[in-house]
């Protein structure tokens, strides 16, 4: 007769004999919560280890997004030569980290969770967790190019696989709650918990949509947002850029361009960094080494340009607006987009801890800055009177493609810039760059299966090898 702590105990028992209703309710409030509280203590952790390292030991303090508190940051830097001591250190600091006690906490946090919901909901480490939080503020803390969202994806999604272990989940089952903590966690952390809920349904695949989640994802990706948002503010990441714009018929073709441009930036981002990965296992040098030297090249380009260290948030914000986009030097906003690439590629291509989420946005964004600020130059028709909805229809353009979650992305986005009124013009951009993308068989996230017939296939198949080992 089987124990009972070996099927989850009674709580266990009470959640799997539950209905459909109770059983998400159960599951997504208590990975909601989780999710919320781990948004938060990484996004605490994270200022700390920024104002410290980049800050106090590096004299830099880059600019903040709007509900960071919109501060216009340094002018320079008072102490050039630390920024690459700053950069090695911290990922340095943070491979050691990684190496010694959790070697899966490595790369951008995200395509471990998705690869976790095709494989194994269970397999998670509550350890690897941790690491990832640590090692990711230390990272990005110390101006590596990287995204928060990784790693509070991989708290909630790692909570999920908790739970899946401790209550004996069913596989299905198990597979929904770690999706249900990569939607919430992302979308806790940029607080858009629409865009997360849509995401965690789209997010495991490439041209598929998984139905299960997305009820659940609206209880847990609210729920999160609810417990993120009482603790550090409820206002949009990047505050309410483009509020008034209206869509006008005569801009269709800038649209139209946006998307076309913002496809195939996508495309190299994506290229970029997967090669950087594979040209990172070929060269000399362990598991530590490699992402220290990332780091140290990091802070040598940063010298040159200082917009690449860090998340870039604050820098998209200054981008959204026509008067601070004109006090960045054109050249800068120009070729800041292949910057961003590169040094992301250098930050967690070569086994650093950290999102690539938020660096595509960033990319994004400037895509769109550029080409607005260009056709100003140019005196051409039909432009807005500010680069606010061109900066916003491509970061959801840019990253949505090839993240393969064009809706998740453009509600995302929306949401973190309280822009909703850019979703007509937004999506025929994003329509474009998607539909051009999936010409390729580029993704950003390398575990995303194509459908759910050929995730299913692919279970069926392993089990049968394993079924036939046995034999």
């Amino acid at each position: 007769m089987t124990q009972a702590g070996s099927t989850g105990g009674w709580l266990g028992a009470v959640v799997r004999n539950s209905g459909y209703l109770r059983k998400w309710l159960i599951l997504g409030i208590a990975i909601g919560v989780i999710a919320g509280l781990g948004a938060v203590v990484f996004y605490l952790a994270l200022e700390y280890a920024g104002e410290f390292l980049l800050g106090d030991l590096g004299g830099y303090r880059p600019p903040a997004a709007a509900a960071e508190g919109g501060e216009r940051g340094s002018i320079g830097f008072s102490r050039a030569w630390a920024i690459p001591l700053v950069t090695f250190g911290g990922a340095l600091i943070s491979a050691l980290l990684v190496a010694k006690f959790a070697p899966e906490a490595a790369g951008h946090g995200t395509d471990s969770a998705i690869e976790a919901v095709h494989t194994d909901p269970r397999s998670i480490r509550s350890r690897a967790v941790l690491v990832k939080l640590v090692s990711s503020a230390l990272t990005i803390g110390s101006g590596g190019s990287a995204g928060r969202e990784g790693p509070t994806a991989q708290i909630s999604a790692g909570f999920g696989s908790l739970l899946a272990r401790r209550l004996d989940l069913s596989d299905v089952d198990g597979r929904v709650a770690v999706s249900l903590g990569i939607g919430s966690g992302i979308g806790a952390i940029f607080g858009a918990p629409l865009g997360g809920a849509v995401l965690a349904a789209s997010i495991v695949y490439r041209e598929d949509f998984d139905y299960r989640a997305l009820v659940p994802g609206f209880i847990t990706s609210g729920t999160a947002y609810a417990v993120y948002g009482s603790l550090l503010g409820f206002d949009p990441l990047f505050g309410f850029v483009a509020r008034d714009y209206q869509f006008v018929p005569t801009q269709l073709g800038w649209f139209l361009l946006i998307g076309v441009v913002s496809a195939g930036v996508g495309y190299l981002y994506a290229k970029v960094f997967y090669g950087t990965v594979a040209l990172t296992k070929r060269l000399p040098g362990g598991q530590v080494l490699k992402p220290a030297v990332g780091g140290l090249l990091v802070g040598l380009l940063a010298l040159l340009v200082p917009q690449v260290l860090a998340s870039g948030y604050g820098w998209v914000q200054l981008a959204s607006a026509r008067d601070t986009l004109m006090t960045i030097p054109l050249w800068i906003v120009l070729i800041l987009p292949f910057a961003k690439i590169l040094a992301t590629s250098l930050s967690i291509g070569t086994g650093g801890s950290g999102g690539i989420f938020g660096p595509g946005m960033v990319i994004g964004g400037f895509v769109g800055a550029a080409i607005w600020r260009l056709a100003d130059l140019a005196g051409l028709p039909a432009l807005p009177g500010g680069p606010g909805v061109f900066v916003v229809v491509a970061m959801m353009a840019c990253f949505g493609s090839i993240a393969h979650a064009p809706l998740a992305l453009m509600l995302m986005v929306a949401e973190m810039t309280g822009s909703f009124s850019v979703l007509p013009g937004a999506m025929i951009t994003v329509g474009i760059a998607y539909l051009l993308i999936t010409r390729s068989n580029v993704s950003i996230y390398e575990s995303q299966r194509i459908n759910r017939e050929s995730a299913e296939a692919e279970r069926r198949g392993e089990a049968k090898i394993v079924k036939d080992e046995f034999e």
